[in-house]
């Protein structure tokens, strides 16, 4: 049996965010999400919202033991802006914000942990949203200064850095697919709010130099590798192609080669869908790529050419193409998504081939199952199917390291089972069982196998 051996320098670990994990606990201002759940709790799984979440805001030491207790060396998550700012326009921080993240931090460190911090996941301050959010490029400037602000608090502890996790996701989710706040669908506003995002991320790159700091920057994007459903066919190839365009490229080009595909710039042009531009973008662009490359991976997209053409007066991203289902291919059956193990290997060779084989880590993989309960045997959960999804990964990227890829680690999705958007708990991603009702956590099965892995570096 072959064994795939990790270098002692790997990282393993695993990723979580601010608003999914730490709960209300006393913010200083609502996020998008706790205004929406105000307005709208029928929209959330259970009708369960973010006031409570996994409570990391009041366990945090406790949890970082369990950290330790699966044998993490780094962990991700993400500092609230609307936690840790009381003033968005006078930059006026809340004490007990600042001094709870520095515990985290602190406390990582002290268990040998790496902390890795991403600046936003998804949690626009509601009074910004109702300035318009990044649609507004005043918003863009007080989310530079907010990352200049982080840097300069926390920049001599913490080496890695994120701009934003997912971007395209705040894009797509609250201006075409309706499943983020404001949930409107407005392809041209969708696409100006990826733009913004982008020079959004660059400003933080640039404020993160004028620092001098000695760590890396980046920013984290899941990317879905988009297969054609015929090779051989050119209709479903350029409909793969637009796929990639709009769904990775969009924010991959700029981050790492500092501009967009000319073939993306062309179809807003064609489709009058060209968001509103600055002089100096361009150069910004150019001059603050990215460090280090967060990358997230769950499943593949399969397209095919559209069988039937969609009206050009209502356009989507589903103008260009259509969803193909694959005869034969892996389901999760508790969660519904496909599973592709090769998808991080072909995203692996992407990244060495095109875009100058930057330093990366897999920031999130993971296995969502809806009614894990059944699996619990003798007190805590049997999750082989986790291990096998995540070995199977594994193997695939580490091939792709032998071949010279320069991903550093492998950190899944989640540490604790945390409550997840519009979803809330009902798929569960963790290491760690929580339980709803008496908030006791428990390591699954695949959290002590974690632990074996992380110690030995050897997946057989």
């Amino acid at each position: 049996m072959k064994e795939y051996k990790f270098d002692n320098s790997f990282l393993f670990g695993s990723s979580t965010s601010g608003p999914q994990c730490e709960g209300f606990y006393g913010k200083v201002n609502k996020s998008i999400w706790d205004y929406w759940f105000e307005i709208a709790a029928d929209k959330f799984h259970n009708k369960v919202g973010p006031e409570f979440t996994s409570h990391f805001f009041r366990d945090y030491k406790e949890d970082i033991k369990l950290l330790k207790e699966t044998g993490h060396t780094a962990f991700r998550t993400s500092i609230q802006w609307s936690r840790i700012v009381k003033n968005f326009d006078t930059l006026e921080l809340d004490d007990v914000a600042v001094e709870f993240y520095h515990n985290v931090i602190d406390e990582l460190i002290k268990n040998d942990i790496e902390p890795i911090i991403c600046l936003y996941h998804f949690d626009m301050p509601l009074t910004l949203q109702e300035r318009g959010g990044f649609e507004n490029r005043e918003v863009v400037n007080l989310y530079a200064k907010y990352a200049y602000k982080m840097f300069e608090l926390y920049g001599d502890k913490v080496k890695k850095w994120f701009t934003f996790n997912e971007p395209v996701v705040v894009a797509e989710g609250g201006y075409l697919y309706e499943f983020h706040y404001p949930a409107v669908v407005d392809f041209k506003r969708a696409v100006q709010i990826a733009y913004n995002m982008n020079i959004a991320s660059a400003l933080a790159v640039k404020a993160y130099r004028e620092l001098k700091q000695d760590g890396d920057i980046g920013i984290i994007l899941n990317l879905t590798p988009s297969y054609p459903r015929d090779e051989n066919n050119k209709e479903d190839l350029k409909a793969s192609h637009i796929c990639d365009l709009i769904f990775n490229r969009s924010f991959l080009d700029p981050a790492v080669r500092g501009e967009f595909p000319i073939d993306l710039i062309n179809l807003l042009k064609e489709y009058d869908l060209t968001p509103n531009c600055e002089v100096s973008d361009k150069e910004l662009l150019k001059e603050n790529t990215i460090s280090l490359l967060g990358i997230n991976y769950y499943q593949p997209r399969r397209v095919k050419a559209r069988e039937s053409k969609l009206s050009v007066d209502y356009l989507m991203p589903e103008t260009f193409f259509e969803p193909y289902e694959m005869p034969g291919r892996m389901m999760n059956p508790h969660r519904g998504w496909e599973i592709y193990y090769k998808g991080i290997y072909d995203i692996a060779k992407n990244i060495q081939n095109n875009y100058n084989n930057i330093k990366w880590i897999v920031m999130e993989n993971g296995m969502g199952v809806e009614g894990e309960e059944k699996f619990i045997e003798n007190g805590f959960v049997q999750d082989d199917y986790r291990i096998e999804f995540i070995s199977e990964h594994l193997k695939y990227l580490h091939t792709a390291i032998e071949e010279g890829a320069n991903c550093i680690g492998f950190l899944m999705w989640t540490f604790i089972d945390c409550w997840s958007w519009l979803n809330s708990y009902k798929n569960r991603y963790g290491f760690i069982r929580l339980d709803l009702d008496s908030e006791k956590k428990t390591i699954k099965k695949s959290g002590y196998w974690f632990k074996e892995l992380s110690k030995n570096r050897i997946l057989k």
